[in-house]
């Protein structure tokens, strides 16, 4: 399963609660349309079907055909010219 940084989380959990958002509101990951890119959205709450990463203190959901293709994924934030961007990597064997 997706694993989430404590950067990532906190990222979360700032952009929650900067937007005023329930309790229940989080970072949802999800498959474009095309199944080629990855879509990013703050969401309330969760889709019926979403899983939700566990042991995180943000919440993050993934759209169940997404599952797989996140497995064995770390999701990272980090600022950018932009604004917070996030990151996907490898999850390391070793950890």
């Amino acid at each position: 399963m997706l694993t989430v940084t404590e950067n990532a989380q906190a990222v979360v959990k700032g952009l929650t609660s900067e937007q005023g958002l329930p309790e229940t509101a989080g970072l949802r990951l999800s498959l474009a349309a095309d199944q080629t890119q990855l879509q990013v959205a703050l969401v309330p709450q969760p889709e019926p079907t979403d899983q939700a990463v566990p042991s995180t203190e943000a919440p993050v959901y993934v759209a169940e055909d997404t599952v797989p293709a996140l497995a064995d994924q770390t999701l990272d934030a980090a600022q950018t010219p932009e604004g917070v961007g996030f990151t996907l990597q490898p999850q390391d064997p070793t950890a």
